[in-house]
């Protein structure tokens, strides 16, 4: 039995050894992703292109395929054709890594040091905790994986195949599925197809194929087969291409995993399978390990601000009262509770319910699925989206612009023309698929009126025969008969305008006009068709592209791309939300200028990828904020690009659905994707949308800046709340010859506020959060934290006036009754906090908030009536005379202005700066 030889096997794998001269290289295997299409060694220029026979030998096959046998034996030799797998992450270990998060780490440590000082209340609960903390979390990534799992699709199922039974077999073409394909298979390829692996093509008939998953080229690209001579078509488009890159013929031979068969048929041999692909390698390169994320930034920077608080503390407790009242460690455990009462135990919980609980309304009001639950967070955080244009702003099709005759006026002859052409090409050339243009030509011509307008439609005239559209002519002729001229054939030509300008009767000067004429709309952004017409004296022989000479020019024909219709609006809405739409695309950068304009967003400068590739980070950094447009954009151009804006503190986020993508999706804060991605870029992606639309970012957005926002709400009322009870205990301590309360009543305290401060994850914040990207910035929580502390100290210290005056001359025992006024003064001042710094301004009015109104009445009612039930006593507590609720109540009522006051300032102060 025969087996592959190691120069095929170089072939598939890209491997960078000496290769024969007749193994094509595949293009962006073995080499970074960097470009759209790799480097072309001299073994594929066209002095020494191999011919399909030696394609076929290098890979030990034939033109009738592989024998049975030699299937499986290489079936087991190179594994089936299938990525590399994703191991699903079991829920024991998604659960422990959850513990890794800074704010449970911090938890976790607490809980050791209360269960050392033996305050066991104190350590169950901070337990609890991070148990229900991290239980949220990883069920609801689990869960997000379980839909993601749901979506995955294999990139083909089966493949037609020629396969033989023995040597002297007929071969017979079967259907078999795509991962028992190996080098050496003959395929066909159809319209409609999947590639099911990297091939080299034999025979082509019309071949284009869609490989923007690999590439981002937005047009079909037309493919050849190896002996084809290294002809090409040139235009944007099947018709129209004119920027075509040299050195790109051998690529144009070679149809590579993920991309699909457009029109066109093909004979192809599979020169590489499974992680050999062009498709695997791409994935493999990018899975590099993802920088921290805008969330995980936050977290640290404001982690490591309670860890300092934290750990000054308790030795700061212990020497106040060692140095001022002389007690040793009987004061330790209310040192850790006041460092516990400084921690805000909630935060995981509330971070945790808050984020699921958007991911979860998004996957059900939107399908929307966020399978990182920090990152939507970062969705919230976003101030820069970067998107492709194809399939975003601009739908996979052509329009019509305009019809210009020679001159460059409006001439709606030449779309009639055009139609005439397009018509009877689609009649009677029994194409595979319709062409796109020739359908957005018929479009435009149904949709055509006025009196200008020819008194003809097109199929009005009789059909003779048609020389369809082929990539080495670039264009293709109609002819007709006009009604009541029996002696006269009319030949239609449309197509590329080089190629139909080479066909006219015109001067040098005058083709040479035209062709600048063609070169400043094509600068503009859009394609061209050229329209031409001659007649001929009727025959019935037939009509061959000789006939195809002296023919007069009719004018051109502009196409763009038609846009997306909800674009225009998604990019408005965007832009009042502070989202910067920049647009890395691999098209030419006036077609990408053009849809901008289009759609209202000015593209400024367009920057090419010569230019980025001349730039250094810091420079590209520069730049990378003040531009909207990146054109001729390869994959790691666009990963630069991503990595520079992140460098300059922007919070990225990326929109990609293709293979090209995943440098930059790994690059960005946020990852997203379709639905309708490819399977790779779909396990890569934070966030799966249910289509390409910006629309359902503005959801996702907007859901991910409600959470941040409860969650940034929650910090600054808590973290003020706690610092200046801190500063109070700190202060009591000192003044007073007894504890200013006791571990146990620390303790119902901190879990009364913490179940009062569930609420926040069902808040729905004000809708000023939702006109700005919500980031946890650690300087902008301490300057809050600080300043709405003391100012809750001060009301602490009031409270002790009050208590000192109410219970002058009273029988109430003196440390209990402390204990009571102070529990119930904590309670109502973190009731009214948590009403007057809600995120917004007026939140204590209307009918917003209402789950934090109840929390906040429930926790008023607590800190009242706990001392008066029976429950006090146990807890050291006793009722409090009437006139403490009096002078109470005058402290509360100037502490409410002054946070008022107090809010009002820093809310100017933040819109100002």
């Amino acid at each position: 039995m025969n087996s592959v030889p190691e120069k095929a096997a170089a072939a598939g794998s890209g491997g960078t050894g000496e290769r024969s001269a007749v193994v094509v290289r595949m293009p962006g295997t073995g080499s970074a992703p960097d470009t759209g299409s790799g480097p072309v060694s001299d073994a594929v220029r066209p002095s020494s292109t191999p011919t399909s026979l030696q394609v076929l030998r290098s890979l030990d096959s034939g033109p009738r395929g592989l024998l049975e046998p030699e299937a499986q034996e290489r079936l087991n030799r190179f594994g089936e054709n299938t990525l590399p797998a994703r191991r699903p992450v079991p829920w024991p270990r998604r659960f422990l890594r959850t513990l890794r998060d800074p704010f449970t780490s911090v938890l976790l440590c607490l809980g050791l040091v209360s269960a050392v000082t033996s305050a066991w209340g104190t350590a169950a609960v901070t337990s609890v905790l991070v148990v229900v903390s991290c239980m949220l979390r990883s069920t609801e990534e689990h869960r997000a994986d379980r839909a993601t799992a749901a979506l995955r699709e294999l990139v083909a199922t089966t493949a037609t195949v020629l396969r033989r039974s023995g040597p002297d077999a007929v071969a017979q073409a079967r259907e078999v599925p795509v991962a028992e394909l190996v080098p050496g298979d003959v395929i066909r390829l159809a319209p409609g197809d999947l590639v099911p692996a990297d091939v080299q093509l034999l025979r082509a008939s019309g071949l284009t194929v869609h490989q923007s998953a690999l590439t981002g080229e937005s047009a079909p690209v037309v493919k050849h087969p190896v002996d084809s001579g290294g002809l090409r078509a040139t235009g944007p488009g099947p018709q129209n291409e004119p920027d075509d890159p040299e050195g790109d013929f051998a690529e144009r031979r070679l149809c590579f995993q993920g991309s699909s068969v457009v029109s066109g048929s093909g004979t192809a041999v599979v020169v590489a399978t499974g992680a050999d692909t062009r498709f695997a390698a791409a994935y493999d390169r990018s899975a590099r390990r993802r920088g921290a994320s805008a969330f995980d930034r936050s977290v640290q920077g404001i982690s490591w601000t309670l860890i300092r608080f934290m750990l000054l503390t308790p030795p700061l407790v212990l020497m106040a009262n060692a140095a001022l009242r002389g007690r040793g460690l009987e004061t330790l455990p209310f040192a850790v509770a006041v460092a516990v009462g400084l921690t805000p135990e909630m935060l995981p919980v509330i971070v945790t319910t808050a984020l699921a609980r958007g991911a979860s309304l998004l996957a059900r009001d939107h399908a929307v699925i966020v399978k990182r639950l920090p990152a939507l967070h970062d969705l919230g955080a976003i101030d820069v989206l970067c998107l492709d244009k194809t399939g975003t702003l601009t739908q996979d099709r052509p329009v019509v612009d305009r019809a210009l005759d020679p001159a460059g006026g409006p001439d709606p002859r030449v779309l009639h023309w055009a139609a005439v052409n397009a018509l009877w090409t689609l009649q009677l050339a029994d194409l595979p698929v319709p062409d796109a243009l020739d359908e957005a030509v018929l479009d435009a011509w149904d949709q055509q009126d006025g009196p200008d307008a020819p008194p003809l439609t097109p199929a009005e005239y009789d059909a003779v025969a048609v020389l369809p559209f082929d990539p080495v002519r670039r264009l293709s002729t109609a002819v007709i008969r006009a009604p009541g001229r029996f002696g006269t054939h009319v030949l239609v030509t449309k197509g590329a305008a080089e190629a139909v300008l080479e066909r006219c009767a015109l001067d040098p000067e005058e083709r040479a006009r035209l062709g600048a004429l063609a070169a400043r709309e094509a600068a503009g952004g859009l394609r061209l068709l050229a329209v031409a017409r001659t007649e001929r004296p009727a025959r019935l022989g037939p009509y061959t592209p000789a006939d195809e000479r002296g023919l007069v020019f009719l004018g051109f024909v502009t196409l763009r791309d038609a846009l997306t219709p909800s674009a225009a609006g998604a990019l408005a809405v965007l832009a009042r939300r502070g989202v910067t739409v920049k647009v890395l695309t691999g098209d030419h950068p006036g077609t990408a200028a053009r849809a901008c304009r289009d759609l209202g967003l000015a593209p400024g400068r367009v920057v090419c990828a010569e230019e980025i590739d001349a730039l250094s980070a810091g420079r590209l950094a520069d730049i990378a904020g003040g531009t909207t447009v990146f054109a001729r954009c390869t994959p790691a151009h666009k990963a630069r690009i991503v990595d520079a804006l992140r460098t300059s503190g922007y919070t990225t986020g990326f929109l990609g659905d293709g293979v090209n993508d995943l440098p930059a999706l790994r690059a960005a804060d946020v990852g997203i994707c379709p639905r309708n991605a490819v399977d790779v870029t779909r396990e890569t992606a934070d966030v799966v949308l249910a289509e390409k639309d910006l629309g359902a970012i503005d959801h996702a957005i907007t859901a991910g800046r409600r959470s941040s926002g409860n969650i940034a709400t929650y910090l600054r009322i808590t973290l003020s709340s706690n610092l200046g009870n801190v500063l109070a205990m700190l202060a009591a301590g000192l003044l007073l010859p007894f504890l200013p309360m006791l571990p146990a009543q620390v303790l119902v305290q901190n879990l009364c506020f913490d179940a009062a401060q569930l609420a926040f994850a069902f808040d729905r914040p004000a809708s000023s959060v939702l006109r700005r990207p919500t980031v946890l910035r650690p300087r902008d929580f301490l300057r809050f934290i600080t300043g709405f502390g003391l100012l809750n100290a001060a009301a602490d210290l009031a409270t002790f006036g009050v208590l000192a005056l109410a219970l002058h001359g009273s029988p109430a025992d003196g440390q209990a009754a402390f204990h009571s006024g102070w529990f119930t003064e904590n309670l109502l001042t973190q009731a009214l906090v948590m009403l007057l710094l809600r995120t917004g301004r007026r939140t204590a009015q209307g009918r917003r908030g209402g789950p934090l109104r109840a929390a906040a009445a429930g926790l008023a009612v607590v800190g009242v009536l706990l001392p008066l039930t029976a429950l006090g006593p146990l807890l050291g507590m006793t009722a409090l005379p009437p006139l403490y609720y009096l002078l109470l109540a005058t402290v509360l009522a100037l502490y409410a202005c002054a946070l008022g006051w107090a809010r009002n300032r820093y809310e100017r102060n933040r819109r100002n700066s």
